[in-house]
């Protein structure tokens, strides 16, 4: 019984075609079976993409394999949300907090992956529910990192109220707000200044994005709570909901965004068991030891 690998690449970057024809002659050579994915995924909030899955073959592949950065891991989760199939990333971007591993490690990431040398570890998504005034049936989508609520307008902010288990919690004038998985805490929700939270935790965060307001903390619930945000009928701009940076839908005023945790992960193939401290150390590239230390191995 043959073996597959579906690759999704990065059409953009350069760098991309040659690792992808590298990468194509090392699978071939493990004894993979190899399908190239070509066409962008569903782009449209809501939007099922279950024929694109069965067309691809995804769904008996034993790995989607991601030649690019966080988007593009992003955009290939679209595949495989909803299947057992795990993601394997090889970074070509910036930061690649998802990547499992980097352009100079391609070859011993396809042996282990020919060794079957990997774990799988799921990552929890958020489903998301929409409801807009006028619409007698809401939309519903997901989002393994986040899905933010901003302002269209950027002379603007949009007044919003806040709700966590079905309680209001408050409101205020803001840019947006980011409602977040842990897996999302490294990504938007941490430039809007939100806690980092460790992957094994399985919580959402709700965090403000420059909120005109005395109280409004990032917040922090568990997988059995509800998020909830309405945009004001009297606020100044309306919104737009984006999921993953990819899934959009408008937001005219008094539309209501609803939360929680989903019943289906996403599941990340990893290639070794290291800590998530030495990730964070690794991709933000931060100092562990302190001038005394350095000072001290100077002299």
């Amino acid at each position: 019984m043959s073996r597959k690998v579906v690759i999704v690449a990065h059409g953009g970057r350069p760098e991309a075609h040659d690792v992808l024809h590298e990468t194509v002659r090392e699978l071939a050579a493990a004894g993979f079976e190899v399908v190239l994915h070509d066409d962008d995924l569903a782009e449209t909030f809501g939007e099922p993409i279950d024929v694109l899955r069965e067309k691809e073959g995804v769904a008996d592949a034993e790995v989607v394999l991601v030649l690019g950065g966080d988007g593009t891991i992003l955009r290939a989760a679209e595949l495989t949300h909803g299947t057992q199939v795990p993601l394997l990333g090889v970074n070509l971007g910036h930061v690649g907090f998802l990547a499992e591993s980097d352009r100079s490690d391609l070859r011993r990431t396809v042996e282990r992956l020919a060794a079957g040398a990997y774990s799988v570890q799921e990552r929890g998504v958020l489903d998301v529910t929409v409801r807009v005034p006028g619409r007698a049936e809401p939309m519903v989508g997901w989002a393994l990192n986040e899905a933010t609520v901003e302002k269209i307008d950027p002379a603007r902010m949009i007044d919003v109220a806040l709700e966590v288990d079905g309680r209001p919690l408050s409101s205020f004038g803001c840019d947006g707000v980011v409602l977040a998985t842990a897996t999302g805490s490294t990504a938007h929700a941490f430039s809007g200044g939100g806690p980092i939270v460790w992957p094994d935790v399985d919580a959402m965060l709700m965090v403000p994005l420059a909120a005109h307001a005395l109280f409004a903390r990032p917040v922090v619930v568990g997988p059995a709570s509800s998020l909830a945000l309405e945009i004001l009928p009297s606020a100044s701009s309306e919104g737009l909901l984006t999921c993953d940076g990819r899934r959009t839908v408008p937001l005219p005023r008094g539309s209501r965004v609803e939360v929680r945790r989903g019943p289906e992960p996403v599941r990340l193939a990893r290639l070794d068991d290291a800590p998530f401290t030495d990730r964070l150390v690794d991709k933000f590239k931060l100092p562990v030891v302190g001038w005394r230390q350095r000072a001290a191995k100077e002299d």
